[in-house]
């Protein structure tokens, strides 16, 4: 129980902490509403549900140990990730009709799950988290892959709810967030840091 409530407690700050999700997710919010920011959202934690099963059926085992298959992964996830941020970036210095824009925030709600689940899955760096840190709180002598699968559900729910919470006081924000020259930083901010956690991702060596 003790150990239960040490996860519980970690998962609940590592969910919190600022990172290339909540980029992504403020990134949504701002630009086309609150229900694309829960979609966004629930991409990225059907990602973490992917890793969960993942690290439970061995297959992020075999992707740390296969050092080509990490290598194929980490290059195809930096790169969408580079591009998340390069589109962001650029997409501060276009200037579009309301008609214009009205056609992409469309399309950004089409695509905003999709953005998050594979941003999630294409990172490595996740898989290579729930490889390491769902384990330490395994109980030996019990049924070590239902644990897994039932800590990353308890991470899932943790994330998905946190994410909620977030696009909620994001969106009541958004009438402010949304001035030209507030939302000209804002993507450009965002955008630089996308940029950034690609570079960091292509440039890490697989130990």
């Amino acid at each position: 129980m003790n150990e239960f409530l040490t996860f519980f407690v970690l998962s609940l700050f590592v969910v919190m902490s600022p990172g290339i999700d909540t980029a992504l997710i403020t990134k949504t919010t701002i630009a086309t509403g609150r229900k694309t920011g829960f979609q966004m959202a629930l991409g990225i934690s059907t990602g973490s549900l992917v890793h969960t099963f993942a690290a439970a059926f061995g297959l992020s085992a075999i992707l740390m140990q296969s050092a080509v298959a990490f290598e194929i992964v980490k290059y195809v996830g930096a790169v969408y990730l580079v591009y998340l941020g390069v589109s962001s970036f650029w997409a501060s210095n276009k200037k579009q009709a309301i008609e214009g824009e009205h056609l992409h925030q469309s399309s950004e709600k089409g695509s905003s799950f999709r953005q998050g689940l594979l941003s999630n899955i294409l990172n490595p760096k996740v898989a290579m988290f729930f490889l390491t840190f769902l384990p330490q709180f395994v109980t030996s002598g019990e049924n070590t892959t239902q644990q897994l699968i039932m800590m990353g559900v308890v991470y899932t729910v943790l994330s998905i709810t946190w994410f909620f919470i977030y696009v909620y006081f994001i969106n009541h924000m958004r009438e402010w967030l949304l001035s030209p020259k507030v939302q000209k930083w804002m993507d450009k901010a965002t955008g630089l840091v996308l940029i950034g956690f690609g570079l960091k991702l292509a440039l890490e060596k697989h130990r």
